[in-house]
């Protein structure tokens, strides 16, 4: 019986030597995940930051960045002591922007092991800029000429509803001659990408006709339907040439259009056009575009589109 005494005794001292590293494997369980899990918090609010930044300069107002990236971490965090900064501090021509996230994450088990906090931090960094190319999901494009002329020269302002002509009837705003049209045969559409109702497309490049009035036969009912009431960017062409299925279109860059009626042969939604009037008509915009479908640089003309990204950490 005594050695059985003996022996539950020596149980007990080799729990207790074994409860630090029993503690400390629950740190290294606990602790460590507990920290992931906030780092990945603070990423987050960093990356949602630094998007509302770039969206606020991107619009020609950086406002009050600081504030903004506080907002927005504070909201994506648990923790109510995490702060933000911001590098460099932007303006809309900066056209890039830095939002770190920090904070102090206090450990419940790894104490005993001498560690009673981790800091931590998490980087976004967004660009934004005119687009420089892209996915133009309306195979339409108009002339520099009229943009200036319907939007005064300027930036749009969005809230005056315009008439853009894709027929004999253009006629206006003094951007083409006798025939109406910028190239004979050419209303404007552009030869779509093989099964798409779209066309890709770079600053610079040149685009080929679709020749006659009718919408490209890649755009469907649906196509159509899908782009009501929706921001496109369209390209803008500053110089065109030769005629019919030969005509081309020098892209200069991209115009968002709010799409509010259109008028093409046999399809109407919306629109004020009448007889032989086709048109497309709604609004230009100040427009941020989050998607993938363009890209931006600084050699692309500021026409009121911008795309922002976020950039690699």
């Amino acid at each position: 019986m005594q050695r059985l005494k003996d022996d539950r005794g020596a149980v007990s001292v080799m729990v207790a030597l074994l409860m630090i590293p029993l503690i400390g494997f629950a740190a290294i369980s606990i602790d460590i995940a507990s920290v992931h899990s906030e780092r990945q918090q603070l990423q987050t609010g960093a990356d949602a930051a630094a998007l509302a930044i770039a969206q606020d300069c991107a619009r020609g107002n950086c406002r009050t960045p600081r504030d903004t990236a506080q907002q927005f971490l504070t909201a994506n965090t648990i923790d109510a002591e995490a702060t933000a900064g911001v590098v460099p501090v932007p303006t809309p021509s900066s056209g890039r922007v830095s939002v770190t996230g920090s904070g102090i994450r206090e450990h419940w088990f790894a104490p005993v092991l001498g560690i009673n906090e981790t800091a931590i931090a998490a980087t976004a960094t967004t660009g934004w800029g005119a687009p420089t190319g892209g996915r133009a999901v309306l195979p339409l494009t108009f002339s520099l000429c009229d943009f200036r002329a319907q939007t005064g020269g300027g930036m749009p302002s969005g809230t005056v509803r315009r008439t853009i002509y894709a027929s004999k009837t253009a006629g206006a705003n003094g951007c083409t001659g006798p025939s109406g049209n910028h190239v004979p045969g050419g209303f404007g559409w552009l030869a779509a990408n093989s099964g798409r109702c779209s066309v890709a497309n770079r600053i610079n490049e040149v685009l080929w006709s679709d020749p006659g009035n009718s919408v490209p036969n890649s755009c469907s009912d649906a196509d159509l339907i899908a782009l009501r009431n929706a921001t496109v960017l369209l390209p803008v062409f500053d110089e065109s040439g030769d005629s019919g299925s030969n005509a081309w279109y020098r892209v200069y860059g991209y115009a968002a259009f709010r799409i509010t009626g259109y008028r093409f042969s046999g399809r109407e939604w919306n629109s004020s056009c009448r007889g032989n009037e086709r048109c497309i008509e709604g609004y230009f915009t100040r427009f941020v575009d989050l998607s993938d479908d363009f890209d931006y640089g600084p050699t692309a003309p500021d026409m009121g589109a911008s795309v922002v990204a976020l950039l690699p950490r």
